[in-house]
């Protein structure tokens, strides 16, 4: 009995007590587009969801038994709404294809939705497979920021004036004797 009980706290700790605050899970950021091709199917060349709402820039696709509908997913260069859901994510094919460890083979897997397929391969170029992302419920309500305006401050970059390259005729000439 006493073992019994032992192994019935010990189920009770391990559980979930459900998603209902802010966590931060290691993610497989996958990309999708709308233009045809392999990254999209009938329902995403028509920008139609699984929750029946219009695609467009800024969703994404996850497996909703692990992120509500409707929640907030901050990657590092900004944020997603979650609407939308497909096999390959719910099976968490990217991460159990591409992780290099434990952890990453068991990491969820968020398709990100963008409108061509220029914009989904550069992004997925310039951004790591497996990231960290904070995942936020629908219905989570964030203390004072609903209560008090915040102040938002722009900083202005100046670009600098890049020097263009120099043709064949300015480079100079190569020293006699120096790598051949």
């Amino acid at each position: 009995m006493k073992r019994f009980l032992t192994i019935f706290v010990l189920l009770l700790l391990c559980t979930p007590a459900g998603f209902a605050r802010e966590q931060s899970l290691l993610a497989r950021v996958t990309v999708y587009w709308a233009s045809g091709g392999r990254g999209s199917d009938h329902w995403t060349r028509r920008h139609i969801c699984s929750t029946g709402a219009r695609l467009q820039a800024g969703h994404c696709a996850v497996d909703p038994r692990r992120i509500p509908y409707g929640s907030k997913v901050t990657l590092p260069d900004g944020s997603l709404l979650a609407v939308d859901t497909g096999s390959a994510v719910r099976s968490r094919k990217a991460a159990r294809l591409s992780g290099r460890n434990a952890n990453e083979r068991s990491a969820i897997v968020i398709d990100r939705f963008f409108e061509t397929k220029q914009q989904a391969l550069a992004w997925a170029g310039r951004n790591p497979y497996f990231m960290f992302v904070r995942v936020s419920p629908p219905d989570l309500r964030s203390g004072p920021s609903f209560t008090q305006p915040q102040k938002v401050t722009q900083t202005v970059v100046v670009a600098q004036p890049q020097t263009p390259r120099r043709s064949l005729e300015d480079r100079p000439a190569r020293r006699p004797g120096w790598m051949p």
